[in-house]
């Protein structure tokens, strides 16, 4: 009798055992970031699956991207302490990625940036695209590929590719679309991105990456102290609807001079520049004099609070810096910090805004068996 009851205490102490273990293996386990996983997995439209994907390096960055609209939603690198850091803007779940329209580190395509009353010709054919900006087409029209699913493959701890298959006439773009954005997280603390594309019609691509960083890690204060270097010696003013009008503008002895690296805040709050003023700030295409070398720095931010940096690297023509103008303080993001005004800074490398209408300027243009293909370099460092 004795030793039945010792087999039956035996077995209850097992039986917890394994309570205690399920219990545990059913507990939340955020990312480093502090994201939940499953506030990101749920479908699209009924049948798309998304969710949150992590990448790590042997530094112990960490970068976070959901395949809803190809999106960075945290990046995690040390500041000049060690303490490690987040330094993008995004929201703590899909929910609020479909309810709170944005484009917070979203993959942009088919065509960032504005295209002039969204009107295209190709072939001699004049093509209405929608208009969702001051009359002109942004960022690819109103459910542009930021508001749609890529299919995930994650093929190690520090590599995902994007795919989205954009069909023939999606916001009335022509050609069927197969596009890749592949986000590798490298040894020495960069993310690398590229973007391929191909097409059975004649169509445009321009496809770049929106993420709003914040190097000082507090998204509750503007980041306009960031000090920021940019090479190039022009940019493509704008008019009071953002749109470009072919020209480019000498920036020498103006506030768009970073050639020296300096502090935004100065540049952007003056407000006596017709061009600043028509941005509400900076919200402007570059030309870089790298010339698509993309070995050569084409921009830089640093933050004197955190002393993190980043050093911007593209095979592309421009980078359109975008200075947070129209955060308002109205929206709520990840941990329930409000975005004021400005706060981040975006760097995003492409061609040139409404480059379909300018044939001055590279060209935009994909034709059936060739291939776009774009490269940014966000390096990460440390400046004490």
């Amino acid at each position: 009798m004795k030793s039945i009851k010792t087999n039956i205490f035996a077995m209850g102490a097992s039986l917890a055992l394994l309570a205690s273990c399920g219990t545990q293996e059913k507990k939340t386990e955020l990312t480093l970031s502090g994201l939940d996983p499953a506030k990101f997995e749920t479908t699209v439209d009924g049948t798309k699956p998304v969710r949150l994907y992590t990448l790590k390096n042997h530094n112990g960055m960490e970068v976070c991207v959901t395949n809803f609209g190809g999106r960075i939603v945290s990046i995690m690198v040390p500041d000049k302490n060690g303490t490690m850091t987040d330094v993008v803007l995004g929201f703590d779940s899909i929910a609020d990625y479909q309810n709170i329209p944005s484009d917070f580190g979203a993959s942009i395509g088919r065509y960032a940036n504005r295209i002039n009353k969204g009107q295209i010709t190709i072939d001699g054919t004049l093509i209405q695209l929608p208009t969702n900006n001051f009359g002109h087409c942004l960022h690819g029209g109103p459910t542009g590929w930021q508001y749609q699913v890529y299919e995930a493959s994650q093929s190690n701890d520090s590599t995902i590719v994007l795919t989205i298959n954009s069909a023939d006439g999606d916001n009335n773009f022509p050609g069927n679309v197969t596009a890749h954005v592949t986000y590798s997280l490298t040894a020495d603390n960069a993310v690398d991105i590229s973007y391929d594309a191909t097409t059975d019609k004649t169509t445009v691509i321009n496809m770049t990456n929106h993420s709003y960083f914040n190097l000082n890690g507090d998204p509750s204060k503007p980041a306009t102290d960031n000090i920021l270097y940019i090479a190039s010696d022009s940019i493509t003013p704008v008019d009071s609807t953002f749109m470009t009008n072919g020209t480019m503008m000498a920036v020498k002895g103006t506030p768009f001079d970073f050639n020296t690296p300096k502090p935004i805040a100065p540049s952007v709050t003056g407000f006596d520049n017709e061009q600043v003023k028509f941005g509400n700030g900076f919200d402007h295409n570059w030309v870089l004099s790298t010339k698509g070398d993309i070995t050569k720095p084409a921009a830089k931010l640093t933050s004197p609070a955190t002393g993190i940096s980043l050093t911007v690297y593209t095979d592309e023509p421009g980078i359109q810096v975008y200075t947070g103008n129209f955060l308002d303080g109205t929206v709520k993001g990840k941990k329930g910090i409000v975005y004021p005004q400005r706060a981040s800074v975006c760097l995003e490398t492409q061609h040139y805004p409404d480059s379909p209408n300018k044939p001055q300027w590279p060209s935009v243009l994909l034709k059936p068996g060739e291939t776009y293909h774009s490269h940014c370099i966000f390096k990460f460092g440390v400046e004490k």
